[in-house]
């Protein structure tokens, strides 16, 4: 079965850290496409950060410069360290993978900023 797992999520204080990790099926890791999105009540499921087959990462501007998308191919999983946290990122995060042209979502992960 194809599936993506997140994990890390949390509470932290606005300047803070987390490392969110998707651990998922090898056949997403086949130089596909991978990412992060994120979303929050009342708005909508929005990119993160992307990562390509040749590791090549692309940022929304909203998290540019503090957020860093990686992606660990032997160990199938997928990483966002995300730095200087602020409340606006308050979020359900969620991991894709794309594969057989279809895109496959983890089930979410909390993230909560506040003081």
């Amino acid at each position: 079965q194809v599936r993506l797992v997140e994990s890390g999520g949390g509470l932290v204080q606005p300047g803070g850290s987390l490392r969110l990790s998707c651990a998922g099926s090898g056949i997403l890791f086949r130089s596909n496409n991978m990412g992060w999105y994120r979303q929050a009540p009342g708005n909508q499921r929005a990119m993160v950060a992307v990562i390509d087959g040749g590791g090549s990462p692309n940022y929304s501007d909203s998290v540019k410069g503090r957020f860093t998308i990686s992606r660990d191919g032997p160990k199938l999983t997928l990483y966002l360290q995300m730095n200087s946290l602020k409340s606006e990122d308050t979020a359900i995060y969620y991991c894709k993978g794309q594969w057989g042209g279809r895109d496959y979502w983890g089930q979410g992960t909390q993230v909560t900023v506040s003081s």
